[in-house]
Protein backbone atom coordinates (compact mmCIF):
# COMPACT_ATOMS: atom_id res chain seq x y z
CA UNK A 1 0.00 0.00 0.00
CA UNK A 2 2.89 2.53 1.08
CA UNK A 3 4.20 1.93 -2.54
CA UNK A 4 0.88 2.22 -4.44
CA UNK A 5 0.42 5.62 -2.39
CA UNK A 6 4.01 6.73 -3.60
CA UNK A 7 3.09 6.43 -7.21
CA UNK A 8 -0.29 8.30 -7.21
CA UNK A 9 1.39 10.95 -5.33
CA UNK A 10 4.06 11.08 -8.15
CA UNK A 11 2.32 11.26 -10.88
CA UNK A 12 -0.56 14.07 -10.63
CA UNK A 13 2.81 16.36 -9.65
CA UNK A 14 4.41 15.40 -12.41
CA UNK A 15 1.24 16.24 -14.47
CA UNK A 16 0.78 19.33 -13.21
CA UNK A 17 3.80 20.09 -13.95
CA UNK A 18 3.72 19.38 -17.49
CA UNK A 19 1.50 21.86 -18.57
CA UNK A 20 3.60 24.80 -17.57
CA UNK A 21 6.71 23.18 -18.90
CA UNK A 22 5.78 23.14 -22.52
CA UNK A 23 5.21 27.11 -23.07
CA UNK A 24 8.51 27.80 -21.20
CA UNK A 25 10.01 25.71 -23.20
CA UNK A 26 8.39 27.06 -26.47
CA UNK A 27 9.17 30.48 -25.71
CA UNK A 28 12.70 29.28 -24.96
CA UNK A 29 13.41 27.70 -27.90
CA UNK A 30 11.79 30.76 -30.06
CA UNK A 31 14.15 33.14 -28.26
CA UNK A 32 16.95 31.21 -29.13
CA UNK A 33 16.01 30.77 -32.41
CA UNK A 34 15.37 34.80 -33.16
CA UNK A 35 19.00 34.89 -31.68
CA UNK A 36 20.56 32.20 -33.54
CA UNK A 37 19.13 33.36 -36.90
CA UNK A 38 20.99 36.04 -37.44
CA UNK A 39 24.21 34.82 -35.99
CA UNK A 40 24.12 31.98 -38.26
CA UNK A 41 23.07 34.73 -41.18
CA UNK A 42 26.24 36.74 -40.38
CA UNK A 43 28.37 34.06 -40.25
CA UNK A 44 27.03 32.48 -43.66
CA UNK A 45 27.77 36.21 -45.02
CA UNK A 46 31.45 36.03 -44.12
CA UNK A 47 32.04 32.63 -45.20
CA UNK A 48 30.30 32.93 -48.77
CA UNK A 49 32.77 33.64 -51.40
CA UNK A 50 32.38 37.06 -52.96
CA UNK A 51 30.97 37.54 -56.12
CA UNK A 52 33.43 39.28 -58.41
CA UNK A 53 33.08 42.58 -60.21
CA UNK A 54 32.37 42.04 -63.82
CA UNK A 55 35.10 43.68 -66.10
CA UNK A 56 33.74 46.69 -68.14
CA UNK A 57 32.96 46.07 -71.62
CA UNK A 58 34.97 46.70 -74.11
CA UNK A 59 33.47 49.23 -76.68
CA UNK A 60 33.25 47.19 -80.02
CA UNK A 61 34.30 50.11 -82.02
CA UNK A 62 38.03 51.78 -81.10
CA UNK A 63 38.91 55.06 -82.37
CA UNK A 64 42.51 55.71 -83.66
CA UNK A 65 43.23 59.67 -84.31
CA UNK A 66 45.01 62.94 -83.74
CA UNK A 67 43.81 65.45 -81.81
CA UNK A 68 44.68 68.59 -83.52
CA UNK A 69 43.23 67.26 -86.56
CA UNK A 70 40.56 68.31 -88.82
CA UNK A 71 40.31 64.85 -90.59
CA UNK A 72 40.33 63.20 -87.28
CA UNK A 73 37.92 65.70 -85.66
CA UNK A 74 35.49 64.59 -88.22
CA UNK A 75 34.80 61.02 -87.28
CA UNK A 76 35.14 62.01 -83.60
CA UNK A 77 32.28 64.57 -83.87
CA UNK A 78 30.96 61.60 -86.22
CA UNK A 79 30.69 59.76 -83.61
CA UNK A 80 29.43 61.40 -80.79
CA UNK A 81 26.67 62.52 -82.46
CA UNK A 82 25.48 59.11 -83.66
CA UNK A 83 25.79 58.23 -80.17
CA UNK A 84 27.99 55.30 -81.05
CA UNK A 85 29.65 53.43 -78.16
CA UNK A 86 33.53 53.56 -78.73
CA UNK A 87 37.19 54.26 -77.46
CA UNK A 88 39.65 56.94 -78.71
CA UNK A 89 43.58 56.69 -78.58
CA UNK A 90 45.77 59.12 -79.42
CA UNK A 91 48.11 57.83 -81.55
CA UNK A 92 50.17 61.39 -81.95
CA UNK A 93 54.39 60.17 -82.37
CA UNK A 94 52.83 56.44 -82.70
CA UNK A 95 51.86 55.82 -86.46
CA UNK A 96 55.10 54.85 -87.61
CA UNK A 97 55.46 52.31 -84.92
CA UNK A 98 55.99 49.02 -86.28
CA UNK A 99 52.71 47.67 -83.87
CA UNK A 100 50.50 50.55 -85.92
CA UNK A 101 51.72 49.96 -89.17
CA UNK A 102 51.33 46.39 -89.32
CA UNK A 103 47.85 47.05 -88.93
CA UNK A 104 47.67 50.10 -91.31
CA UNK A 105 50.23 50.44 -93.36
CA UNK A 106 49.04 53.75 -94.73
CA UNK A 107 50.22 54.90 -91.46
CA UNK A 108 47.23 57.56 -91.74
CA UNK A 109 44.80 58.44 -88.85
CA UNK A 110 41.68 58.83 -88.20
CA UNK A 111 41.58 54.68 -88.36
CA UNK A 112 39.26 52.73 -86.62
CA UNK A 113 39.00 48.59 -85.43
CA UNK A 114 36.27 46.97 -86.00
CA UNK A 115 35.38 43.38 -86.21
CA UNK A 116 32.98 43.46 -89.06
CA UNK A 117 35.87 45.05 -91.59
CA UNK A 118 37.59 42.42 -93.44
CA UNK A 119 40.87 43.24 -92.05
CA UNK A 120 40.12 44.38 -89.06
CA UNK A 121 40.42 48.40 -89.50
CA UNK A 122 39.55 51.59 -91.83
CA UNK A 123 41.11 55.06 -92.53
CA UNK A 124 39.82 58.10 -94.30
CA UNK A 125 37.25 60.10 -92.58
CA UNK A 126 34.55 59.83 -95.16
CA UNK A 127 35.29 55.83 -95.85
CA UNK A 128 34.75 55.84 -92.02
CA UNK A 129 31.75 58.00 -91.30
CA UNK A 130 29.49 55.95 -95.17
CA UNK A 131 30.78 52.59 -93.60
CA UNK A 132 29.29 53.51 -89.73
CA UNK A 133 25.96 55.16 -91.31
CA UNK A 134 25.44 51.92 -93.27
CA UNK A 135 25.91 49.29 -90.41
CA UNK A 136 24.20 51.35 -87.66
CA UNK A 137 21.33 52.53 -90.00
CA UNK A 138 22.00 56.44 -89.39
CA UNK A 139 19.67 57.78 -91.82
CA UNK A 140 19.62 61.12 -90.19
CA UNK A 141 23.42 61.59 -91.07
CA UNK A 142 23.77 59.79 -94.16
CA UNK A 143 19.80 59.24 -96.49
CA UNK A 144 19.56 55.97 -98.08
CA UNK A 145 17.58 57.48 -100.91
CA UNK A 146 19.86 57.44 -103.97
CA UNK A 147 19.32 60.95 -105.18
CA UNK A 148 20.10 62.39 -101.71
CA UNK A 149 23.13 60.18 -101.08
CA UNK A 150 24.31 60.63 -104.23
CA UNK A 151 24.63 64.46 -103.32
CA UNK A 152 26.20 64.06 -100.11
CA UNK A 153 29.09 62.01 -101.11
CA UNK A 154 29.58 63.96 -104.57
CA UNK A 155 30.04 67.05 -101.29
CA UNK A 156 32.43 65.15 -99.91
CA UNK A 157 34.15 64.09 -102.94
CA UNK A 158 34.74 67.31 -104.37
CA UNK A 159 35.85 68.25 -100.79
CA UNK A 160 38.72 66.37 -100.19
CA UNK A 161 38.91 66.13 -104.03
CA UNK A 162 39.23 70.59 -104.32
CA UNK A 163 39.02 72.49 -101.23
CA UNK A 164 40.54 70.11 -98.65
CA UNK A 165 44.17 70.62 -100.93
CA UNK A 166 43.46 74.07 -100.81
CA UNK A 167 43.14 74.46 -97.40
CA UNK A 168 46.35 72.15 -96.59
CA UNK A 169 48.42 74.13 -98.91
CA UNK A 170 47.14 77.58 -97.47
CA UNK A 171 47.05 76.25 -93.79
CA UNK A 172 49.78 73.47 -93.20
CA UNK A 173 53.29 75.74 -93.37
CA UNK A 174 52.03 77.56 -90.18
CA UNK A 175 49.95 74.79 -88.25
CA UNK A 176 53.61 73.06 -88.69
CA UNK A 177 52.07 70.15 -90.26
CA UNK A 178 54.50 68.16 -93.07
CA UNK A 179 54.03 69.26 -96.66
CA UNK A 180 52.73 66.90 -99.45
CA UNK A 181 55.55 65.14 -101.19
CA UNK A 182 55.89 67.34 -105.06
CA UNK A 183 54.16 70.51 -103.38
CA UNK A 184 56.15 73.53 -103.53
CA UNK A 185 55.99 73.96 -99.51
CA UNK A 186 57.51 70.40 -99.60
CA UNK A 187 60.52 71.18 -101.98
CA UNK A 188 64.13 73.19 -101.44
CA UNK A 189 62.03 76.07 -103.17
CA UNK A 190 62.95 79.40 -102.33
CA UNK A 191 61.06 80.77 -99.34
CA UNK A 192 58.95 83.91 -101.55
CA UNK A 193 57.89 80.68 -104.12
CA UNK A 194 57.17 78.96 -101.00
CA UNK A 195 55.11 81.97 -100.12
CA UNK A 196 53.60 82.85 -103.60
CA UNK A 197 52.45 78.91 -103.69
CA UNK A 198 50.32 79.14 -100.31
CA UNK A 199 49.05 82.75 -101.39
CA UNK A 200 47.80 81.49 -104.22
CA UNK A 201 46.03 78.67 -102.49
CA UNK A 202 44.33 80.93 -100.17
CA UNK A 203 43.07 82.83 -103.31
CA UNK A 204 41.74 79.46 -104.73
CA UNK A 205 39.20 78.63 -101.71
CA UNK A 206 36.72 81.27 -102.36
CA UNK A 207 35.80 79.24 -105.73
CA UNK A 208 34.69 76.28 -104.21
CA UNK A 209 33.37 77.46 -101.04
CA UNK A 210 31.03 79.84 -103.39
CA UNK A 211 29.77 75.95 -104.48
CA UNK A 212 28.77 74.31 -101.30
CA UNK A 213 26.89 77.61 -100.69
CA UNK A 214 25.05 77.95 -103.98
CA UNK A 215 25.09 73.84 -105.32
CA UNK A 216 25.32 71.94 -102.17
CA UNK A 217 23.14 74.05 -99.58
CA UNK A 218 21.08 75.70 -102.24
CA UNK A 219 19.26 77.69 -99.83
CA UNK A 220 18.72 74.49 -97.19
CA UNK A 221 20.16 75.13 -93.56
CA UNK A 222 22.66 72.02 -94.45
CA UNK A 223 23.95 70.14 -96.93
CA UNK A 224 21.72 67.37 -95.43
CA UNK A 225 19.01 69.77 -95.46
CA UNK A 226 17.34 70.43 -92.09
CA UNK A 227 19.80 68.43 -90.15
CA UNK A 228 23.75 68.29 -90.72
CA UNK A 229 24.98 65.15 -92.59
CA UNK A 230 28.64 63.50 -92.62
CA UNK A 231 29.18 65.75 -95.68
CA UNK A 232 28.33 68.52 -93.31
CA UNK A 233 30.80 67.30 -90.51
CA UNK A 234 33.48 67.03 -92.61
CA UNK A 235 32.90 70.92 -94.25
CA UNK A 236 32.79 72.38 -91.06
CA UNK A 237 35.89 70.65 -89.49
CA UNK A 238 37.83 72.00 -92.33
CA UNK A 239 37.00 75.42 -92.35
CA UNK A 240 38.13 75.29 -88.68
CA UNK A 241 41.83 75.69 -89.97
CA UNK A 242 41.03 78.97 -91.46
CA UNK A 243 41.57 80.40 -88.60
CA UNK A 244 45.07 79.56 -88.13
CA UNK A 245 45.47 82.10 -91.31
CA UNK A 246 42.77 84.43 -90.46
CA UNK A 247 40.56 83.71 -93.13
CA UNK A 248 38.29 85.99 -94.24
CA UNK A 249 34.69 83.79 -93.96
CA UNK A 250 31.70 84.79 -95.63
CA UNK A 251 28.94 85.54 -93.40
CA UNK A 252 27.20 82.53 -94.38
CA UNK A 253 29.77 79.92 -93.72
CA UNK A 254 30.15 81.78 -89.84
CA UNK A 255 26.77 81.05 -89.22
CA UNK A 256 26.52 77.87 -91.21
CA UNK A 257 29.49 76.57 -88.76
CA UNK A 258 27.63 77.92 -86.08
CA UNK A 259 24.52 76.62 -86.63
CA UNK A 260 26.20 73.05 -87.23
CA UNK A 261 27.79 73.56 -83.81
CA UNK A 262 24.32 74.29 -81.99
CA UNK A 263 22.51 71.71 -83.74
CA UNK A 264 25.06 68.78 -82.70
CA UNK A 265 26.29 70.58 -79.20
CA UNK A 266 28.96 68.50 -77.40
CA UNK A 267 29.16 66.59 -80.09
CA UNK A 268 30.68 68.93 -81.69
CA UNK A 269 32.46 71.01 -79.40
CA UNK A 270 34.45 69.34 -77.60
CA UNK A 271 36.49 67.87 -80.77
CA UNK A 272 36.60 71.24 -82.29
CA UNK A 273 38.25 72.28 -78.73
CA UNK A 274 40.66 70.19 -79.50
CA UNK A 275 41.73 71.68 -83.20
CA UNK A 276 41.22 75.09 -81.78
CA UNK A 277 43.23 74.75 -78.36
CA UNK A 278 45.74 74.00 -81.12
CA UNK A 279 45.42 76.66 -83.14
CA UNK A 280 45.67 79.15 -80.47
CA UNK A 281 48.83 77.45 -78.99
CA UNK A 282 50.67 77.17 -83.07
CA UNK A 283 49.30 81.62 -82.96
CA UNK A 284 50.52 81.98 -79.81
CA UNK A 285 54.04 80.75 -80.68
CA UNK A 286 54.27 82.84 -83.30
CA UNK A 287 53.59 85.78 -81.73
CA UNK A 288 56.14 84.77 -79.21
Amino acid sequence: MAKTATKSAKKPAAKAARPGAKPAAKAAAKSAAKVAKPAAKVSAEKLAPKAKAKPAKKPALSLSMLKPSVNNMSVRVFARAAGLDHSETDVWGLTRSPEYMARNPAHLTPMIEDKGLPRGVLWESCAIMQYLANKHGLEKLYPKAPAKRAMIDSAMFYLIGTLYPYVARATYPVLNFPQYAGEVGHSDAHPDKKSEAQKAAIEAIAEPLEVFHSFFRNGKPFIGGKNPSIADIRLAATLEFLAVIDYALPQWAKDYMAAIEKKLGKAYAEPAADVRGYIAYVRSQANA
